[in-house]
């Protein structure tokens, strides 16, 4: 009797439990800390997907108890896990980027005599929560429960004071950015206006950008005012001035104020305990009215926090929704749904609630799109697996980003390489917004402007390199087939030759399929020739590619592995030979061919994982994974592989990305891969397939359901496609569409 009690009360707790599982929702299982620490750059702050606005805690500055530093180190993020000192709310921030920007309009909360020095008025902190679309944290010195949440264009912070004085202060002198000056105007004793200068994003100086903000507060308050650091003076001028170096108060001063380290504080007498004051914010990379047009459009005067907090998170279920997974650990499905929240951060709105959004490159100018215009195209990172993510299951999104990277190319007559705001940064190589929009064409992402587009990108791939903004060094490329050493090293990359031609072998690939399915056969010729040039690079006796001289000799002396973790080394970008041999995504066969056959491909790639040569924190050998299942057999280890990268590199810990996210780009290699599928040649149609993780997932896409379900543990035994045996570990993009639903069979052994 007591053994039947005891199985009853078993049963009734794994029925319970179970129930609670199924209950949770996708937003449930996302973690927003993780990739907050080794150098991932996530942040856990409040954004809806491809939010413009993004409210994140702002930890890098002011306290030498901080491990990291914005100030003390090469920096490029707004928060870091291991730091505790909290100094307010960022709005606008960028995820999983390697250089400092935005992190600027900083508000903040405190209690007692009123400071506005950032090194004083910061806080230790506990009690930090995040979930998609909210954040919120404890302010120890101060007694205040912080809050934040967003909608795509606005924010909305909600502070729970003790019982006495209040404040809420706006810094406009801090931040992540590297740029400085802003200004702020009074409108009314609880609304203030204006604007930050951003920019200079990686080195590049003349790449500014204004944000513009309208700030409201919920309360109106006892006193308000600005403030400005004054600058340090000497000799008799600092004799008249109490405020000689220090933060100067301004009190009877009410219409606006300028500068590099400028402010505006409210304060709140006689609060009662658990008393809250709200802040809402709007931006615009406009106007100021257009931020305000922002706020009212998206916030009603009604709504309460707590019912824009509960969009922001409908709006997240919604999106991640669109993959649905069953089976796999918990630790599993964390990692999965936060790794695709991660994937749909960027690119992000630009445009405003009217339509109108900076043009590219025309400073001052606006334009209007009846669609939206997106931003932060960070392209020679997601040109590989974010954007066919992108295209596979949010196609409505990927639209608008096609029309927005054509629409750049109207405006300035190129199409970007690294976008950010309307400026053109120029940042990383290659020519990489061809494969994207080709990858999207081929798979019949059809209504936006292809015949621009093509234009656009035969101009890149043709213009002399004088005249040539995408392709600098273009001359010997197409004169010689390469790019010698000594060519091209006008930033601080230094000679990245070897790299940048291989980003034109591979935009050339994909431009001549594009060129081939318009019928410009003549083009497709041309540039399927210009794609195969990476052979000249390959050198016999290190077995790798290897920079080569004007003369066409290779550099020598020359070790392979210099390079390593980011050094410097002649010819190769943020990576070793080892890092840059195998990335020729689109005649994997010919390379094979030129190292000697299959076997010896297969022993030299399987080498670079077993020695450690692999690097899962840079792009250019994300994929060398899913070779392996080029060549009939060796399939196995696409799958080995895979599953060793994702256990080793992506966990549900705050260093669980195994570096910069790079705009969601190591995320959508973790997403694909959970899957079982993944883009391994951008531009092409083909996904090549691996051992997923869940036992059954459902896609949504413009075909129907998707189905991918599992069978069974450890390697590919057998594979049907809509019933039909598989046999083939590559597929196309339309047959897996069409086929609906994609089983695996699998089992212990290779």
């Amino acid at each position: 009797m007591r053994l039947r009690r005891t199985l009853f009360t078993l049963a009734l707790a794994a029925a319970v439990f179970g129930a609670a599982a199924s209950a949770q929702t996708p937003a449930d299982r996302v973690d927003p800390f993780i990739g907050t620490t080794n150098f991932g750059t996530a942040n856990p702050g409040a954004v809806t997907p491809h939010g413009m606005m993004s409210v994140v805690p702002f930890n890098v500055m002011g306290s030498e108890e901080n491990v990291y530093d914005k100030d003390a180190r090469w920096w490029s993020t707004p928060y870091e896990y291991h730091n505790k000192f909290f100094t307010g709310f960022a709005h606008g921030a960028l995820s999983g980027v390697g250089c400092p920007e935005l992190g600027a309009l900083l508000t903040m909360a405190t209690t007692g005599p009123l400071t506005v020095d950032y090194r004083e008025y910061g806080t230790s902190y506990r009690d930090e929560k995040a979930s998609p679309g909210y954040y919120s944290v404890f302010l120890d010195k101060y007694g205040v429960l912080a809050e934040a949440t967003a909608t795509a264009r606005t924010s909305a912070e909600r502070y729970t004071f003790p019982e006495g004085t209040g404040h809420i202060l706006l810094n406009l002198g801090e931040g992540l950015t590297n740029e400085s000056g802003a200004m702020v105007r009074r409108v009314s004793a609880t609304e203030i206006e204006g604007t930050k200068l951003l920019g200079t994003f990686c080195y590049n100086a003349q790449k500014v950008f204004p944000v513009y903000f309208v700030l409201r507060v919920s309360k109106t308050p006892s006193a308000g005012g600005y403030w400005k650091k004054q600058r340090k003076m000497t000799g008799v001028e600092a004799e008249w001035t109490p405020d000689n170096g220090r933060y100067k108060l301004y009190t009877e001063y009410g219409r606006e104020l300028s500068g590099d380290d400028v402010g505006y504080w409210f304060s709140f007498d006689g609060l009662a305990a658990g008393e809250q004051v709200e802040v809402r914010m709007g931006i615009s990379y406009v106007s100021t009215e257009n931020a305000r047009k922002n706020l009212d459009a998206e916030q009603a005067a009604d709504a309460t926090f707590d019912a824009i907090r509960e969009q922001a998170r409908k709006g997240w279920n919604e999106a991640l929704g669109r993959i649905r997974v069953e089976g796999g650990t918990e630790e599993q499905q964390r990692v999965f749904y936060t790794a695709l929240y991660h994937a749909l951060l960027h690119p992000n709105l630009v445009s405003d609630v009217n339509g109108e959004y900076p043009l590219m490159e025309r400073s001052g100018e606006t334009g209007v799109t009846d669609g939206e215009r997106y931003t932060v195209f960070s392209l020679w990172d997601t040109c590989r697996n974010l954007h066919q993510l992108l295209t596979l299951v949010y196609p409505d999104r990927q639209r608008e980003m096609l029309r927005s990277m054509t629409g750049m190319y109207e405006e300035w007559g190129w199409l970007p390489k690294w976008e950010l705001y309307g400026r053109e940064t120029f940042t990383m190589e290659g020519d990489p917004a061809i494969p994207v929009i080709v990858d999207s064409w081929m798979k019949g992402l059809r209504d936006f402007d292809v015949a621009k587009a093509y234009e656009a990108m035969r101009k890149s791939a043709t213009t002399p390199g004088a005249q040539n903004r995408m392709r600098p060094d273009i001359d010997p490329y197409i004169e010689k087939g390469y790019i010698p050493l000594g060519f091209y090293a006008k930033d601080l990359a230094g000679d990245t030759s070897v790299s940048h031609a291989l980003e034109y072998y591979m935009a050339d690939a994909a431009l001549s399929l594009l060129a081939d399915s318009l019928g410009q056969g003549d083009d497709a010729r041309l540039f399927r020739a210009r794609s195969l040039g990476y052979k000249r690079y390959y050198s016999p006796e290190s077995g790798t590619l290897r920079p080569l001289h004007p003369d066409g000799t290779f550099l020598s002396p020359f070790d392979p592995k210099a390079g390593e973790n980011f050094t410097a080394a002649p010819g190769f970008h943020e990576g070793s030979a080892w890092n840059y041999t195998f990335y020729v995504p689109h005649d994997v066969e010919g390379l094979a061919k030129l190292m000697g056959g299959r076997r010896k491909f297969i022993d030299k790639l399987q080498m670079v994982f077993d020695e450690g040569l692999y690097d899962p924190a840079n792009e250019p050998d994300i994929a060398y994974a899913y070779l392996f299942s080029r060549f009939r057999g060796e399939e196995w280890r696409t799958q080995r592989e895979t599953r060793r990268l994702l256990e080793r590199y992506f966990t549900t810990a705050p260093d669980g990305i195994p570096g910069n996210d790079d705009t969601g780009t190591m995320s959508a290699w973790a997403v694909f891969t959970m899957l079982g599928l993944y883009p391994d040649c951008p531009g092409e149609l083909y996904y090549t397939l691996t051992s997923p993780t869940f036992d059954r997932v459902e896609i949504d896409t413009e075909r129907g359901t998707l189905v991918i379900e599992k069978s069974g543990e450890g390697y590919i035994d057998r594979m049907t496609l809509g019933d039909k045996p598989l046999k083939n570990y590559r597929i196309l993009h339309d047959e897996l569409l069409k086929g609906g639903k994609l089983t695996f069979e699998l089992q212990t052994g290779n």
